[in-house]
């Protein structure tokens, strides 16, 4: 979870076209912070976590409604929609229909505990389906925790471009280069998705997806929390880095962060 996380912190100071449009820029300064990707990513690696790794669905959508709840009503303000904070705060929560990026945002958990890709699209799916139940919310998520299990499992990044365009279907034609000068804030999986792929498949390590996910401004808290997923799982997540991005943390999710990182080790 960790390349989602830091490339929210990263990301979020150049979010709503603040900056941006340039890959050369400070990684944290003092104006960065974790928002609601990071929050929300958290309280999915915590489900799933408590879920088990054999978990059925309808178990593994009662604990992300139960940790997503939790970890919302905790931190109020990290900046979430109004309808998912509506959901966060009813007593009674259900999926209402959403293809935003937030299902691709907060997967990352997903991508790294399970040993099939088919298993692994099925958990993400899960993830998704508790709010983001429109098929292009689904697919999102699905993408996202796919291509991360696919690149820790060592498969190129030619094969897994092709795995995408076959089963996902996203028009991956348009380089970094060419979607920079189009600059949108679109918070919607359909967006976010090519440009999030572009960043990961054009980038040489962890830093170096993020700063093109950074460079396309708009969204970019996410866009890098989802390209920033795909490039850990590709390239790992470099020391320096993570000791500066664990700072930003509060001790909940440090706590939470060091927990998954024992059941990772115990599954290894």
């Amino acid at each position: 979870m960790y390349g989602a996380i830091f490339g929210d912190v990263i990301g979020s100071r150049f979010e709503f076209d603040q900056r941006g449009w340039s890959k050369d820029f400070e990684l944290f300064t003092n104006e960065d912070s974790w928002t609601d990707d990071s929050v929300m990513t958290l309280a999915v690696g915590e489900a799933l976590l408590n879920a088990g790794k054999d978990a059925s669905v309808d178990e593994i959508k009662a604990e992300c409604i139960k940790s997503m709840k939790k970890w919302g009503q905790k931190y109020p303000f990290a900046g979430y929609g109004a309808r998912f904070y509506g959901w966060v705060l009813t007593a009674d929560p259900k999926p209402y229909g959403s293809f935003g990026n937030g299902s691709a945002m907060r997967v990352s958990a997903a991508g790294w505990l399970y040993d099939t890709v088919e298993r692994t699209r099925e958990v993400a799916k899960a993830t998704a389906e508790v709010t983001h139940n429109h098929p292009e919310g689904i697919k999102g998520a699905e993408c996202t925790a796919a291509v991360m299990f696919l690149a820790r499992n060592g498969v190129s990044k030619e094969d897994i471009k092709d795995y995408v365009i076959k089963e996902f279907g996203y028009d991956l034609s348009k380089t970094v280069d060419e979607l920079r000068p189009l600059h949108e804030h679109v918070e919607t999986c359909m967006d976010s998705l090519p440009k999030a792929l572009a960043s990961f498949f054009e980038g040489v390590s962890y830093e170096d997806v993020v700063r093109n996910a950074v460079s396309l401004g708009g969204d970019t808290d996410t866009l890098a929390a989802i390209a920033g997923a795909m490039g850990e799982a590709m390239y790992g997540m470099p020391e320096e880095i993570k000791e500066k991005g664990l700072k930003y943390l509060e001790k909940d999710m440090l706590e939470l962060l060091s927990g998954y990182d024992k059941a990772l080790k115990k599954e290894a």
